[in-house]
């Protein structure tokens, strides 16, 4: 009968493989198992105390309990566009060129019912964060999934695209630094990608939290974009900040895609809790320093995970970015969700099968860097033994 009720647009979208997958796990664990948990990206590391501080100081507003902008307070855009100015060296107006969100996830969902109709077009990426599909399916899209290769460092194949009817293609979402391989953009394929929205008209909507995880420089889609180029970035707070739970994030980039996705946003949601928007200026406001150590206590887990890796058979590339591990199965296994039940069989560890991403991960895993040194030590001797 319920399912009888339940609304066409959730067809083909399944329960998010995570969430299933918990449930497995925290079963064993409830049989007395020792499961350990390497797949999830949730930072294990706290916030720095400036960050805790700002929120309690929030509490003492006299306004902090009521309803708040739809589109944040003026310090948290201003704060947004200063980082973004800092650290990519990009200008925005904070007044209609920023949106702060609840989460970047949030606004993936948002984009979608702004600009999709039912039957439009949008290029997904294979492999790729699973949120880009399930939000495009439930605005109503016919997805185009555009293949990437490690061949092609996992860069989109221009040549194949043009290939493509592309007539009806609203949007494009792109990835870098990519999940789930940990291939790092740079300027050179930014600015191929603003040429391709140019020249078809499409939206090109750049994810980009992992910008500042293990990489050597920070690259921005909007760094060269014109001021009527049909481009948008999300940042997120999440990963360089340790911020996963307070969801915070932002959406920059043309005006009236701005513009367009809160009329969308402020029909959603009456805004944020203001401590958490005053907890995310100080985030923003945090020197090099923040982010020099919490790379180098990331870099001490990538050596363990590469160790690890090589004890299973399985390779790497070894300059791969953000805060994941991609590393293709051992030749003697076919696929990725075998190889990983045997891991969690023999060794009691969860490692994501790259099919999660797409079908194009099927030959590899994907390790996150959640954990600290003391249980990656733990898995090496489960390993070895």
């Amino acid at each position: 009968m319920v399912n009888q009720l339940i609304s066409k647009r959730l067809g083909g979208i399944e329960e998010y493989y995570f969430s299933k997958k918990l449930r497995e796990i925290a079963g064993l664990k409830a049989q007395g198992v020792s499961v350990f948990n390497l797949g999830i990206g949730s930072p294990d590391i706290k916030p720095p105390k400036e960050v805790e501080e700002a929120l309690i100081n929030g509490l003492s507003d006299s306004n902090y309990h009521q309803y708040q902008p739809y589109k944040g307070i003026p310090e948290l855009r201003n704060a947004f566009a200063s980082w973004y100015l800092q650290h990519f060296s990009v200008a925005l107006n904070s007044e209609t060129e920023i949106l702060p969100l609840i989460g970047s996830k949030e606004g993936i969902m948002h984009i979608s019912m702004a600009f999709i109709d039912p039957g439009d077009h949008v290029l997904v990426p294979n492999p790729g964060y699973p949120s880009y599909y399930s939000a495009s399916m439930v605005a109503g899209a016919d997805l185009v999934h555009y293949a990437l290769s490690e061949d092609n460092h996992y860069y989109p194949d221009f040549d194949a695209l043009e290939a493509e009817d592309l007539s009806k293609v609203k949007i494009m979402w792109v990835n870098y630094p990519h999940m789930p391989t940990g291939a790092d953009g740079n300027e050179k394929l930014f600015n191929n990608l603003l040429e391709f929205s140019r020249k078809h008209n499409i939206v090109i909507v750049n994810d980009n939290p992992y910008a500042f995880i293990l990489t050597s420089e920070r690259h921005s889609i909007l760094k060269n974009r014109n001021e009527d180029d049909l481009v948008l970035e999300l940042n997120s707070l999440s990963k360089a900040h340790n911020m996963a739970g307070w969801r915070v994030g932002a959406l920059a980039g043309n005006r009236d895609l701005v513009q367009a996705v809160l009329t969308f946003k402020s029909n959603m949601d009456s805004g944020q809790f203001r401590p958490i928007m005053q907890a995310a200026i100080a985030a923003l406001k945090l020197p090099a320093t923040w982010y020099e150590a919490l790379n180098k206590e990331y870099g001490k887990r990538r050596e363990l995970v590469f160790k690890i890796a090589k004890k299973l058979n399985c390779t790497f590339d070894p300059t791969q970015v953000g805060m994941f591990v991609w590393c293709a199965i051992p030749s003697n296994w076919d696929h990725a969700e075998k190889f990983a039940d045997h891991l969690l069989c023999k060794y009691r560890i969860f490692i994501p099968p790259g099919t999660v991403f797409g079908s194009e991960g099927k030959k590899y895993i994907r390790f996150s860097l959640c954990s600290d040194t003391t249980i990656w030590m733990e898995v090496l001797r489960r390993i070895e033994e």
